[in-house]
């Protein structure tokens, strides 16, 4: 796919600096730099300033607001040649938090840390990651990954001790059993299957009203992304689908997936539905997308913009797939 890699949190092509991961010597010497930075997180949530243009924030490692870190920096590579690094405030209380709005679907509030000013605030990375140059969009999705994984996998999977955090925060190691453990990614397959001149939308329940997208699911073990995708299209819709191209892939931070976009050719029509799985699912025909993302559609919203299908459905569109 021509632009594969111009697909929001891919394609800002960081240096992960990978090999500084397990060289405790080349860490303190990167934490001493006086060119780090560091990036903050906050329940998932980066550090921006809605400054025009609105950007991710890069903050000394002397800063005040990190006595509220939780625990040791995270590595996550050099840019320019300097050291970057991320941590996370998830700790920190705000004032009048309105704990309803996190985790919403599109979580409207914003937290502003005392520390910073009133246009420097967390905020939810779906909701602002199209605001963001690919590689703070990179920088941001990297942190939340990461994060996400070591809140939920503190201990170990071998024996139940509680692990510690290596390798620049890349790994958690069991002083226990010595079970090392890795970040954990989960691939998804989503599905651009098109029929003639159509393609399939579908909707899952508690989703906005007016919000379809393309369907989507996890891919088994054992599994090829190619048998995922003619699975999961059937599983939801009934629809059977022959040949399957790969077209082009998303980090995806929410909270650790691998979007996996691949076009498939549909062999049958007719749709029946899992209403366990999705709530409803149709045939969009290339004009009434065209109408859709123009906002011109009567019940339909257009996918939302970042996400991989949105992406999809813009190239397929443009006529941009292959």
């Amino acid at each position: 796919m021509k632009h594969a890699e111009t697909v929001t949190f891919g394609g800002s092509a960081l240096d992960r600096a990978a090999e500084m991961r397990g060289d405790t010597a080349a860490l303190a010497a990167a934490l001493a730099d006086p060119t780090a930075r560091t990036i903050l997180s906050w329940r998932g949530k980066p550090l921006i300033s809605r400054t025009r243009p609105a950007h991710l924030m890069r903050v000394p490692l002397d800063h005040p607001a990190l006595a509220d870190a939780q625990a040791d920096a995270v590595f996550l590579g050099c840019e320019d040649g300097a050291p970057r690094f991320a941590h996370d405030l998830s700790g920190w209380q705000p004032d009048g938090l309105d704990a309803a709005q996190l985790g919403a679907f599109l979580d409207p509030s914003e937290q502003r840390h005392p520390a910073f000013a009133a246009d420097e605030v967390f905020a939810e990375l779906r909701r602002v990651m199209t605001w963001l140059t690919p590689r703070d969009a990179e920088l941001a999705a990297t942190a939340k990954a990461i994060f996400g994984w070591h809140a939920t996998h503190g201990f170990c999977a071998r024996c139940g001790v509680r692990s510690d955090i290596t390798q620049g925060g890349w790994q958690r190691t069991c002083p226990a059993c010595g079970a090392h453990h890795f970040p954990r990614t989960d691939p998804v397959v989503i599905m651009l299957i098109t029929n003639g001149n159509s393609v399939l939308m579908g909707r899952s329940p508690g989703w906005p009203e007016g919000m379809y997208s393309l369907l989507a699911g996890f891919v088994e073990p054992g599994e090829t992304l190619e048998a995922a995708v003619r699975r999961e299209v059937f599983e939801e819709s009934g629809v059977r689908v022959g040949h399957v191209d790969y077209l082009s892939s998303q980090p995806w931070p929410f909270p650790a997936s691998l979007m996996f976009g691949c076009h498939g050719q549909a062999t049958s029509s007719d749709i029946t539905i899992d209403p366990v799985e999705i709530e409803d699912a149709m045939w969009v025909t290339r004009e009434e997308m065209m109408a859709i993302f123009a906002g011109d559609h009567p019940t339909i919203l257009p996918a939302r913009k970042g996400a991989i299908a949105h992406f999809l459905l813009e190239n397929w569109l443009a006529d941009t797939l292959d």
